[in-house]
């Protein structure tokens, strides 16, 4: 068991850097994008149609990739941005590029489901479309984005799992290539119950940060 757990918490924390950096990124991209859908969309505060349905199609086309072809499509630019494609810190660039759509439109969904009421009160009083957005469609949307981001953050650890297949390291990199491949069980069972505890950890997290700022409304 000693040995197992040698092997077991290193992969542990490369899973934790993968999905934590790989979130980070994946928010500053995808949170503005999710802002920039909601207020240029027909019924936004500022309604731009045309650029609103190119960005829609473009997040929709990475959106779509599934994440292992997504990663082997990645390898050249991964490759020329870090001079190598496997690895802990490699795979991060295409954990923040498949999740970053996610994160643009849960922010997007989530900004929509604003009470319309709460804008044109906030119009009515001289607010500018900046002072909305800050001011009254982020806090109000929060709770619903938090929760949004919760469900992505569990689907990286999924994601960062698959990523083992191609070298990514980890726990599915462990799981294949110690337990599966070298017919090692302890590993594997190991590697499975660690990520399940992972995933419920985060959801409890999440969830209560959500519930939180929910009451505070």
């Amino acid at each position: 068991m000693e040995q197992i757990l040698s092997l077991v918490l290193p992969s542990t924390v490369q899973t934790l850097q993968m999905v934590f950096f790989s979130t980070v990124f994946a928010l500053l991209v995808g949170f503005p994008l999710g802002v920039l859908l909601s207020i240029t969309n027909p019924y936004g505060i500022t309604p731009k149609p045309v650029f609103n349905l190119i960005l829609s199609r473009i997040i929709d086309v990475f959106r779509s990739f599934p994440f292992v072809i997504l990663m082997i499509v990645l390898l050249p630019f991964t490759r020329f941005v870090l001079g190598t494609s496997i690895g802990t810190t490699a795979t991060i660039i295409p954990l923040s590029i498949a999740a970053a759509p996610f994160v643009a439109r849960i922010t997007e969904t989530a900004l929509n489901e604003v009470d319309p009421g709460m804008i044109q009160a906030a119009r009515a009083m001289g607010s500018t479309n900046w002072q909305i957005i800050y001011k009254v469609l982020i806090p109000e949307a929060l709770p619903s984005v938090v929760s949004g981001i919760t469900l992505t953050v569990i689907t990286l650890v999924s994601y960062s799992a698959m990523a083992g297949t191609l070298g990514g390291g980890g726990l599915g990199d462990l799981a294949i290539r110690y337990g599966y491949q070298r017919f090692r069980t302890g590993v594997m069972v190991v590697s499975v119950i660690v990520i399940i505890i992972m995933v419920a950890l985060i959801q409890l997290v999440g969830t209560k940060i959500a519930n939180k700022m929910m009451s505070k409304r």
